[in-house]
Formats: C-alpha cells, sequence, structure tokens
C-alpha cells in the first residue's frame, strides 16, 4: 500500500512538472488564459474588503451616538404648534418607571464662540452629567469627568473635545487652564476621547461640555427645558418592548389623545446598526455577484485554451499514448495544467486585490480590514474553477485514439 502511495505521488510530481513546462513554454498565452481569473478574484476580494471597511466605517460612527440607546428628540406634530419641550420630571419618569433602563440624561447645546490664549473657535457647546456621559459613551482620557456638586450648582466648569484642544490650547497645558465660552469665564477639567459621531450629527470632537445647569441658566434662559434626552437600556431586555413603554409614557405625559401623532420622535441606535448592516451587507453581496461573473467568463476561457492546446498536442498525445501511457495519466496532465493555470491566476488576483483595496481604502478614507477566509476561500475557488472547466478538455485528450492522433498534422 505504501509502494502504491509513493507512485502514486511520483506521478503526481511528474505530471505537475510537465504541466508546468508547458505552462513556461507559452508564457504569454498563459498570462491571457488567465486573465480572467485574476480580474476575477481580485474584483471579488477588493468589492469584499471595500464592503467590510464600509460596514466598519459606519457601524464606528453609529457606536459614536452609544450602543443601546434611545434618543428622544421633541417632533413638530402640528406645522401650527411648536412641540413643547421635555424638562428634568419626564426624565425622571422614564428613568423609574420603565423597567430595563440602565441611564437617563437630558441635554441642551447651543452654539458658541470660545476664547484662549489670544485665539478664537466656534464650536457647539452642550450641557451634560456622568449619566449622559455614560449613555453616549464618552470617555474622558485627560482630567475627570464633573462632580456632583459641579452638577447640582451648576458651576462653570469645562470638558473641551480634541478639535477645540488643536484649535486654541497649546499641547500638555490643557487642564487646569482657563478660558472662556461665550460670556462666561471656566475652568478646564477633562479632555474627551475622539469619537466617530454625535446626537446633532456634527463634528463629535468640536465641542466643549459644561454641567448641564449651567448651560440652562446662563446660555439657554431656562434651567428646566431640555432640547434631547438619552436612554441607555439594559440589552438583555427587548428593545421593541422598551421602545413601546417610552412611547406610551410621553404620551400620557404630553396628554396625547388617541389618534393624534407624537410630537417626539424616538431614534434607535441598534436599530439604525441592524439596518446599515443590512443595506451594506446586501451592496457587497450584490457587487460581489457582479464581479464573480468575471470569474465564469475566466473559467469559460480557460476551458477554450484548454480545447485548443488539446488540438494542437494532438500527435504528442498520441505518441504518449503509444509507447503505453494510461489514459487517466493524460486526463491528469491536461487537469493539472488547467488547476495549475487557476492557481496561477487566483494567486496574482490576490495579491492584485491586496494593493487595489488598500489604495482604494486610502482613497475612500475607509479602513482597510484583510480577511483571510475571503482569500483563502478565492484562491480554493479558482482552483476549483481549474478542475470544472478543465475536466472536458482534458477528458476529451484522454479519449483520443493513439491511431488517428499519430496520423494528425
Amino acid at each position: 500500500m505504501l509502494q502504491n502511495l509513493r507512485l502514486r505521488l511520483g506521478m503526481i510530481g511528474a505530471t505537475m512538472l510537465l504541466a508546468l513546462r508547458e505552462i513556461r513554454r507559452h508564457l504569454l498565452r498563459s498570462f491571457l488564459t488567465t486573465l480572467g481569473i485574476i480580474i476575477g478574484v481580485a474584483a471579488v476580494i477588493t468589492m469584499v474588503t471595500l464592503g467590510q471597511g464600509l460596514t466598519a466605517d459606519v457601524q464606528e460612527q453609529v457606536s459614536g451616538l452609544g450602543s443601546d440607546v434611545f434618543i428622544v428628540f421633541p417632533q413638530q406634530a402640528d406645522p401650527n404648534v411648536a412641540p413643547p419641550p421635555f424638562d428634568e420630571a419626564d426624565i425622571r419618569a422614564v428613568e423609574n418607571q420603565i423597567a430595563g433602563i440602565e441611564n437617563t440624561a437630558g441635554s441642551v447645546s447651543t452654539n458658541v464662540t470660545a476664547f484662549h490664549n489670544g485665539q478664537d473657535w466656534s464650536t457647539s457647546l452642550e450641557g451634560a452629567d456622568g449619566e449622559f456621559f455614560a449613555a453616549q459613551s464618552i470617555d474622558v482620557i485627560e482630567g475627570r469627568e464633573f462632580n456632583a456638586e459641579e452638577e447640582a450648582r451648576g458651576e462653570s466648569v469645562c470638558i473641551v473635545g480634541p478639535k477645540v484642544v488643536e484649535e486654541i490650547f497649546v499641547a500638555d497645558r490643557v487642564i487646569g487652564e482657563d478660558m472662556r465660552v461665550g460670556n462666561v469665564s471656566c475652568q478646564v477639567v477633562g479632555v474627551i476621547d475622539e469619537r466617530s459621531n454625535s446626537v446633532g450629527g456634527g463634528d463629535a470632537n468640536d465641542v466643549i461640555f459644561m454641567p448641564l445647569k449651567t448651560v440652562q441658566r446662563r446660555f439657554i434662559g431656562n434651567a428646566d427645558n431640555v432640547q434631547f434626552f438619552v436612554v441607555k437600556y439594559d440589552p438583555a431586555y427587548a428593545s421593541s418592548v422598551i421602545q413601546q413603554q417610552l412611547i406610551d409614557l410621553l404620551r400620557e405625559r404630553r396628554v396625547i389623545q388617541d389618534g393624534e401623532d407624537n410630537d417626539f420622535n424616538i431614534v434607535d441606535t441598534a436599530e439604525i446598526n441592524d439596518t446599515v448592516n443590512t443595506v451594506t451587507g446586501t451592496m457587497t453581496a450584490v457587487v460581489t455577484m457582479i464581479a464573480a461573473i468575471s470569474l465564469l467568463v475566466g473559467g469559460i476561457g480557460i476551458m477554450n485554451i484548454m480545447l485548443v492546446s488539446v488540438t494542437e498536442r494532438t500527435r504528442e498525445i498520441g505518441i504518449r499514448l503509444a509507447i503505453g501511457a494510461l489514459a487517466r495519466e493524460v486526463r491528469l496532465q491536461f487537469l493539472m495544467e488547467a488547476v495549475v493555470l487557476c492557481c496561477f491566476g487566483g494567486l496574482i488576483g490576490i495579491l492584485l486585490a491586496l494593493g487595489l483595496s488598500i489604495v482604494l481604502a486610502g482613497v475612500a478614507d475607509l479602513p482597510f480590514i484583510f480577511d483571510p477566509a475571503v482569500n483563502i476561500l478565492s484562491f480554493v475557488f479558482s482552483a476549483i474553477m481549474g478542475i470544472v472547466f478543465g475536466y472536458y478538455p482534458a477528458h476529451r485528450a484522454s479519449k483520443l485514439d493513439p491511431i488517428d492522433a499519430l496520423r494528425h498534422e
């Protein structure tokens, strides 16, 4: 049995050498033959890689809104009547009366001009507290968050975003510095980590945070109303159930009668994430299927060239059969040539896709995500293409009659 295995391996090795020799004899034709496979593999891998990068980029932006979070805005139901704002009592009612709520926090925002170090910068000011930072997954990487006393008394302290630091501060001289926000002086107590998105959709890094009461009293002029609030819920609870309870509670508190439209809107970040995954996944699948057509065309090209090769080498095949070569050995040789051609095409396609993906990801400002599974599957699929489209020419070569083949000119 071991002897038979050695003989088989030796035959496969010899057949591989013959296939490589034949491919080298017609190098240009071999390259042109594999061009369809190269383009198909490169297109499929590039499309999948860019699709994964796009998905990751959008997910990162959505994650900037916080995970498992509802964002509740007033919404105009009647075009002639402005929707009433929310207040602290609404927020506390949501926190206390709905199971599964982890954090609730209101916020107000306005545009301001910040002054420091002889420079000014137009930015966004948001009122926030510790629960708002927790619900929005905002991390303070330098300094600290507001303490309970600062939040309760509405003191003039602030936490700045990286963009503000870049524009009007000197590096490593931020914490403890005094700055002026509008007409209010405040002390910088913290710097937030870089974020990908914000509730308002602007640059999440171009922001200044102050205690909610400070912004309400000194910038908005109303110590009770909030422009929106965020609700972070336990992912163990069904978001649809919590959302419906939230709708029912707010309709009751805002005295909305049956049949009347809501004068508020609820955005579910988990729902946005699911929608993004579905849309980008579908887009990637469709584009990949279109790109895969070139693989099919490449496979047909392989079969066509192999049939031509069988015709050109009919006399050679006749000589091999006449001196004792078995039909299966002839079939294996031609099948091996087709597989080797497709494998070379797949390998070149993978390398081409790697370069294209890096370049296009950089141009589109998307993260480059290398997926070994996609590359391995593409290579295996190209080898399978060689077997599928190379079998018929190989079978045809093995069935030639030695006498008729020797007579072929």
